[in-house]
């Protein structure tokens, strides 16, 4: 790497040590993460070609942003049009892509030259959120691991879990010539329900709703024992379904006897280094009351915006999200998203994809995405 991306690297994995401590105000943390966003736009827009050009159709430059809400943030779509990277891209030692669900033959790459700030961004914040009582659990995963899925976030995600988090019981039931075993994952249930050893399962939301479509087939019904919990991340519409959040969490509820309150859901992206997490888990054990909204670790913040202007909206009010991801040091520190939102005093609201007739400023931005995109292939 560059001497100056090793310095950036240094900066914000300082960064997101210091404030994986928690032991920092909140005014100190408004300066730091501005001070570290505007080396960071000036680093992105001096080295990232691709994000330089959209920057300056939209007018901006370190020369003008005096703030990191007035940093530009490119619409999700150039990590499938453009090379977004401000080191070698061939030099990556990692390309997390989408999953192509919408496009198969135009995925979304995201390239990392280190893993360290993705690895330093991931761990802290699973205990914060879904262990912040114990060190240790049985984790039981019903996604691909790393090893059957490099080119995804989520595989290395749910693999650091377990390398951090699980103890030696932990076990992966997703393989390539048979998927997800769920005779193997049921009977795991009744084993550590039998020991009374508490579980973590783990795994993309619709991995459960085909899991939960088994138990009813199966009749099978468990009530895990004390400190068990769920996690699922990704979105409630599958390729060939759709459910509502009330309907999953009341099927849990019925065949593991897990309520709301023990379950937690986190909201990532390919696109994204950094992950933001419901409360339910650590408010509940730190003050007896689960708080449902979700949070952001220090290194990522989330605007609000309004769909037409792309200006930050109210707290309460509806708009589309941008997050602005420390994280993200070689690609895009700020990625416009295609979700809906709001915010209140709890914490952030999702509320699903973008409407077509929502989208008038996101279309403006992807109109002025194509453009600079033009202006770097004639160049």
């Amino acid at each position: 790497m560059k001497a100056e991306s090793r310095e950036i690297v240094q900066h914000i994995l300082g960064y997101i040590g210091r404030f994986s401590a928690g032991d920092v105000t909140e005014a100190e943390s408004e300066a730091s993460f501005q001070e570290a966003a505007l080396k960071l736009f000036r680093y992105q827009f001096q080295h990232n070609a691709a994000y330089k050009k959209y920057c300056q159709v939209r007018r901006k430059s370190p020369l003008t942003v005096r703030d990191w809400r007035e940093i530009p943030p490119i619409p999700i779509q150039a990590f499938k049009e453009l090379t977004l990277s401000c080191e070698p891209a061939e030099e990556a030692e990692a390309v997390f892509m989408t999953s192509g669900t919408t496009n198969a033959d135009k995925r979304g790459k995201h390239y990392h030259p280190t893993l360290e700030v993705w690895d330093a961004s991931m761990v802290p914040p699973f205990k914060h959120y879904v262990l912040p009582d114990r060190d240790r659990i049985t984790v039981l995963v019903l996604s691909p691991a790393a090893d059957l899925n490099r080119n995804s976030s989520l595989s290395r995600y749910l693999t650091k879990a377990v390398e951090h988090y699980g103890t030696s019981g932990s076990r992966y039931f997703y393989s390539q010539e048979n998927g997800l075993d769920m005779e193997g994952v049921l009977a795991s249930l009744q084993e550590c329900t039998a020991r009374n050893e508490p579980v973590l399962l783990i795994g993309a939301t619709f991995a459960y709703v085909h899991l939960l479509d088994y138990c009813a087939d199966h009749s099978f019904q468990v009530e895990l024992p004390q400190g068990s919990r769920l996690f699922d991340t990704g979105g409630l519409k599958g390729q060939s379904r759709e459910i509502t959040a009330e309907e999953l969490y009341r099927k849990i509820e019925d065949h593991f006897g897990l309520n709301r309150e023990s379950c937690v859901n986190m909201y990532g992206m390919t696109e994204l280094s950094s992950q933001i997490y419901d409360q339910t888990i650590r408010s509940r054990v730190l003050t007896g009351r689960a708080v449902h909204e979700k949070a952001n670790p220090p290194w990522i913040r989330t605007l609000v915006l309004n769909p037409d202007t792309l200006e930050p909206a109210p707290d309460g009010e509806t708009g589309v999200l941008a997050h602005y991801d420390l994280g993200n040091w070689n690609s895009a520190f700020a990625v416009l998203t295609e979700d809906m939102g709001y915010k209140n005093e709890r914490g952030l609201v999702l509320l699903g994809r973008i409407k077509g007739s929502e989208a008038r400023g996101c279309s403006i931005a992807i109109d002025q995405l194509m453009s600079s995109h033009k202006k770097q292939v004639k160049a």
